[in-house]
């Protein structure tokens, strides 16, 4: 692997803290940084190294739910001699040569600085001004080595927003260049779809309309929106993660082989998912949780979704007429995210006339929690008389030795953006389709139903499904169990 400098604009705010920062330190547990790396953190506030380490040592020790393992003494010492801090406004042309001097230095004492990236944990109406002055600075050339940017979402607000962003990306950056970190396609369970789908021929051959019956998938919290209001408000649950990471989970369980395993061929085949599917904004439903309006930062008035269910399909001939029913939001019963494929259920089955008989098999992919990949079918359940018992058939990580805590998505990424693998990040097109589908689908922008936190939702949602003559299917806590 290369040696390298990563430029963090915006080293002390939150997605710092909380995903990068951790992350950094996992690489660095496992050895996957090289031992020339620098990472130079910038921020307004000024931080000598001793108080630098102490911050990175507080936020690593800091509760949180993914990171809650143990900090190594020599990992962070090991980790901190690899860290360097530099103040400044990162808004004024001025700092620009500060930062170039602060590299030239780095690079006086061994260091390679000449690979770079540069990670913006930053608001996204600040990087036209940081972009303009990495250019001018000639900081984001690659006269002597390669240089890549990493963002996260939001991608955008809509798709004429998405496109004026990929537009401002393709002015500084090649699209080779640019990372957009999705965080649920570094999921371990997600990238296993591929794997599960096309490294075997068991399943695949079912895979279309012929022999599903119809597809679900929901991602639930039960908690709130926390501190997030003043970003929430203006976003909603609809485009915070139904526009980016639900799409992402269909597009994965329904996509045609790709011709290899590289970039360019796995993303042809999810966007040909994205730009196929039905946006129906008859079958949108919006709900907002009880109590929303009285959350931090969120107007009194707001009509902002916390929850969302809509039906959709798919144009093209493998799974023409497969319904799709996808549905999330904040406050609801479970924290849970998973795809659920139910398969057809046949008129002559030889056990239909038993309880449970005609009950369908259920292929699903659990992205969290109990991370695995299982399959519910029918067996007899042990005694003189014949009866079904309803099971699961599970590939669960939890079951395998040392697979007890999966790989962090940030650090899955971030270990990929090194390497120069961009297969697990969104390219300008795939953005742009996924803003194309959700703004046709929420044209109308209905009114938000309430509900009761602790539910699934509004009851509209239910019957949504029900009108098919389905229901929604009760994540299970019964698998990939210790």
């Amino acid at each position: 692997m290369d040696s390298f400098v990563l430029v963090i604009f915006g080293i002390t705010g939150n997605l710092a803290q909380i995903k990068l920062i951790p992350a950094l330190y996992d690489m660095e547990e496992k050895e996957l940084l090289p031992s020339t790396i620098s990472i130079l953190g910038i921020s307004r506030q000024e931080k000598t190294p001793e108080q630098l380490k102490l911050y990175l040592w507080e936020t690593l020790n800091s509760e949180n739910p993914n990171h809650p393992h143990k900090i190594e003494k020599a990992v962070f010492e090991r980790l901190c001699g690899k860290f360097h801090f530099l103040s400044g406004d990162i808004l004024k042309p001025d700092f620009y040569p500060i930062l170039e001097n602060h590299l030239a230095t780095l690079k006086s004492t061994g260091k390679n600085i000449d690979n770079r990236i540069f990670y913006l944990a930053t608001y996204p109406d600040l990087y036209e001004t940081i972009f303009n002055n990495l250019k001018n600075s000639r900081l984001s050339s690659q006269d002597n080595g390669w240089t890549r940017l990493i963002i996260e979402k939001p991608f955008g607000q809509n798709l004429s927003s998405a496109k004026n962003l990929n537009s401002l990306l393709h002015k500084y950056f090649g699209e080779d260049q640019i990372y957009r970190l999705d965080h649920y396609l570094g999921k371990e369970t997600l990238q296993n779809i591929l794997a599960f789908r096309f490294g075997n021929e068991l399943f695949e051959p079912l895979i279309n309309k012929d022999y599903i019956d119809h597809i679900q998938i929901t991602t639930s919290e039960e908690f709130g929106i926390g501190k997030r209001g003043g970003y929430y408000d203006s976003v909603g649950a609809l485009k915070d993660v139904g526009q980016n990471h639900l799409l992402q989970m269909l597009a994965f369980a329904t996509m045609d082989a790709p011709s290899e395993f590289s970039n360019p061929a796995v993303t042809k085949e999810r966007v040909k998912i994205l730009t196929s599917l039905i946006p129906d904004p008859e079958k949108l439903v919006l709900g907002q949780y009880s109590g929303y309006k009285n959350e931090p930062k969120v107007s009194p008035d707001s009509k902002t979704n916390t929850f969302f269910a809509f039906k959709t399909q798919i144009n093209n001939p493998r799974f023409q007429g497969v319904p799709i029913y996808i549905r999330g939001g904040k406050k609801l019963r479970l924290n849970v995210a998973e795809i659920c494929v139910v398969f057809k259920v046949p008129l002559n089955r030889l056990f239909s006339h038993l309880g449970s008989g005609n009950d369908p098999n259920v292929l699903i992919y659990r992205i969290q929690p109990n991370e695995g990949i299982v399959l519910k079918v029918l067996t007899k359940k042990p005694g003189h008389e014949t009866e079904l018992n309803e099971n699961f058939m599970e590939f669960c990580y939890r079951h395998i030795k040392g697979n007890h805590n999966l790989l962090d998505p940030h650090e899955r990424l971030l270990y990929d953006a090194i390497r120069g693998e961009q297969t697990f990040f969104n390219d300008a097109e795939e953005v742009e389709a996924e803003w194309a589908f959700v703004d046709k689908l929420s044209s109308q922008n209905p009114e938000p139903i309430t509900y009761e936190p602790g539910q699934w939702g509004p009851k509209e949602a239910d019957d949504l499904i029900l009108m098919d003559g389905r229901v929604w299917i009760e994540p299970s806590t019964g698998f990939c169990r210790i």
